[in-house]
């Protein structure tokens, strides 16, 4: 699963002298010119599916101009955002598990059944996100497992997207991948992010969000005018709480994505998951991406010295992503993660996040 990239400049000394001048001088007019934050999501892949990552201007003000959108609806869970999680309560009970995030919320995830599937963020005894991937659920005005030509046919599809609050004004601007695979949707005082499974052509999974916290995980290219709404850095134990929560999210998604296509669910490997941890922690402390560590070796050598046995083994890794469920649902619609997560050969899986690297590694015993 290793890409490398080769790139070789021919012609004489003045030539290559030319070239460089020309490539500083660019590099600092695009500084001067921009103010940019580091992206957050989407983030880099193994095969590198996407490669222009979001940024954040300040510079450019937004168009103050608002459309006019639909309304909030109803009916379905997109009307429990801005309510009281009591009365999220009182329809569905209590949550299997109660995770934190790295957004001052509370994930609440329902994951009993998978055709129930679904993640509630919950803050301050308020609702203000939905991850929902059960397909027994109601989404309206969506239906997990619809045709996205469906979906094209309904919805005014926005290249653009403007937010305005007391704390300022926000342009969302989505490229044409984001429109393909994760276009969103103004309901009202609400927002819609749809994530579309580009193999099969159907709607995987709505995430329903307010406009802070919309705005707060910038997942799309943002241009700001204002105060930038962020979350409070989490310490070191809110950090490893979140982690933990995010390797049970994608193990609980994983298995999911996997009995959709007709395969036997993944056990849980504590051994491989500590080689998973130690790999994305690595990852992140030494500043690199690679399936490679330039201490422990590949993932051949750091499960021999992780005292795995296994006969067959592969390696999903992801950067950047806001959490768990994003990272996850990059390696769907990525050709090799996909085929390694739908491989029959493995029975056992272990996975490991350190902030936001994100490490699956499968495993097929002897």
């Amino acid at each position: 699963m290793k890409t490398n990239y080769r790139k070789s400049f021919r012609g004489g000394g003045k030539n290559l002298r030319t070239f460089i001048r020309v490539i500083i001088l660019a590099i600092i007019l695009l500084f001067i010119s921009f103010y940019t934050y580091s992206p957050e999501q989407p983030g880099p892949l193994k095969d590198h599916t996407y490669v222009h990552p979001p940024k954040y201007d300040e510079e450019s003000p937004p168009d103050d101009h608002v459309p006019d959108y639909e309304t909030q609806p109803e009916s379905g869970l997109a009307s429990y955002i801005g309510k009281s999680a009591a009365q999220l309560l009182k329809e569905y009970g209590k949550p299997d598990r109660k995770e934190p995030s790295a957004y001052d919320y509370e994930w609440w995830v329902y994951n009993k059944h998978a055709g129930k599937y679904m993640q509630a963020g919950v803050r301050d005894g308020m609702i203000v996100t939905l991850y929902v991937l059960g397909d027994q659920l109601n989404v309206t005005p969506y239906k997990i497992g619809q045709p996205v030509e469906d979906i094209y046919r309904a919805n005014m599809l926005e290249t653009e997207i403007v937010i305005t609050s007391e704390k300022g004004t926000y342009r969302l601007e989505l490229s044409e991948e984001d429109l393909n695979i994760r276009p969103l949707i103004r309901l009202g005082d609400i927002f819609a992010q749809l994530s579309i499974d580009k193999f099969t052509g159907r709607l995987f999974s709505v995430r329903f969000l307010d406009q802070d916290t919309l705005v707060a995980q910038r997942p799309y290219e943002l241009v700001y005018r204002g105060d930038l709404i962020q979350t409070k850095e989490p310490g070191d134990q809110e950090w490893r709480a979140i982690e933990s929560g995010s390797e049970r999210q994608i193990y609980d998604l994983t298995n999911i994505f996997r009995n959709r296509f007709g395969l036997e669910s993944l056990k849980w490997d504590e051994e491989i998951s500590e080689v998973a941890y130690g790999h994305s922690k690595d990852m992140n402390l030494n500043d690199y991406f690679d399936h490679e560590s330039p201490k422990y070796g590949d993932l051949e050598k750091r499960l021999t010295e992780g005292n795995v046995e296994f006969q067959s083994a592969a390696e999903n890794i992801a950067a950047e992503y806001i959490d768990g469920p994003a990272a996850f649902e990059g390696w769907i619609n990525s050709e090799n993660h996909r085929k390694t997560m739908l491989d029959k050969g493995f029975s056992f899986i272990g996975i490991g996040v350190y902030k936001k690297n994100y490490t699956q590694n499968f495993v097929g015993k002897k």
